[in-house]
């Protein structure tokens, strides 16, 4: 890989491309200041005008939210892994049907697993434009977004449409659903009762992890947070590690698929036979499998990377642990 190469597997924090009508709420007040980014793959949008920086396939995609203060990401759910970090501000996440089951706030570095099958929200509750970064199970990342019925109603009354293939229509604008094509139905009664409701202990407890703690952990080797002997047990089709300044090393090493890096803290440097990379805070790197690199930080001060490695399982639920 010559270093040009790689620069193009790189998406940095400063070139990145915001969506402003990725979703069905776009338009409703209290969501429609929101930015969407699609790092790599296609992620959830709806909307055509998503641009996506890096289209290779991974196995798992990498995105971005972006809002200011008090701006809020509607009650939806997922069919596979859905991992944010927070790269900037404070957080508050919620869940249930109603989004009232339970709630958590998340500072700069925290880490939330979200367990698959809930309807999940969350809203900037700092002072200042804030930005989490997301993980995605699934090339396909389970074939779209599934809205809290309220979400739908809602953005029909300020002139969005969902068709059932997963595309907005903007009324505003003169669209309509194509010939033959039909609003995305609602969720009945009974498909509701299927999305559990845990409370906060449960989700706080099993799916969310600190970021000084995280530091703490990985003080002699990288953590696995996220992994089948992660310190969050799952197997969502990827692997997240977390990196620190006394866990990294010169040495190198290789994986068998893509992986991707995104410094938290400090700026980092990455080796491989043919050049070297410095990131920062935001960057995202995509490097290629069975490509032998190492990660060190570049500088002095504080440093953190999140290190997330595709793996063998298939996208899904929420794996239990016999």
């Amino acid at each position: 890989m010559t270093p040009q190469e790689m620069e193009n597997r790189i998406v940095r924090y400063g070139d990145l491309r915001p969506c402003k009508t990725a979703f069905i709420d776009a338009h409703t007040p209290g969501s429609d200041q929101k930015e969407n980014f699609t790092i790599i793959g296609g992620g959830v949008s709806e909307s055509a005008d998503q641009h996506v920086h890096i289209t290779t396939p991974h196995g798992f995609n990498i995105g971005a939210a972006g809002q200011p203060p008090k701006c809020r990401n509607s009650l939806h759910s997922h069919r596979t892994a859905e991992v944010f970090f927070v790269l900037k501000g404070r957080w508050r996440f919620f869940w249930g049907r109603w989004g009232d089951a339970g709630e958590a706030v998340l500072e700069e570095g925290d880490i939330f697993n979200i367990p698959t099958g809930i309807f999940r929200g969350f809203e900037n509750v700092g002072n200042d434009y804030g930005m989490i970064m997301s993980i995605l199970g699934g090339d396909d990342a389970g074939g779209g977004v599934i809205w809290a019925p309220q979400v739908i109603e809602d953005a029909q009354d300020h002139g969005l449409v969902l068709s059932e293939k997963g595309r907005l229509y903007d009324t505003k604008k003169g669209e309509a659903l194509p010939d033959g094509e039909n609003p995305m139905p609602l969720l009945t009664d009974e498909e509701l009762k299927q999305f559990p409701e845990p409370p906060s202990m449960q989700v706080v407890g099993g799916y969310i992890r600190r970021y000084w703690d995280m530091m703490a952990i990985s003080d002699r080797e990288p953590a696995v947070v996220i992994g089948e002997t992660g310190i969050i047990r799952d197997r969502p089709g990827f692997q997240v590690n977390f990196l620190s300044r006394k866990s990294a090393s010169p040495e190198p090493q290789i994986h068998g698929r893509p992986s991707v890096l995104m410094p938290v803290k400090g700026h980092w440097r990455i080796d491989w036979d043919g050049g070297v990379a410095t990131l920062a805070p935001g960057d995202t790197m995509s490097v290629p499998e069975n490509l032998p690199h190492s990660i060190i930080p570049s500088m002095t001060g504080e440093a953190s990377l999140y290190q997330i490695v595709g793996t063998e399982d298939p996208a899904g639920a929420t794996w239990k642990p016999n």
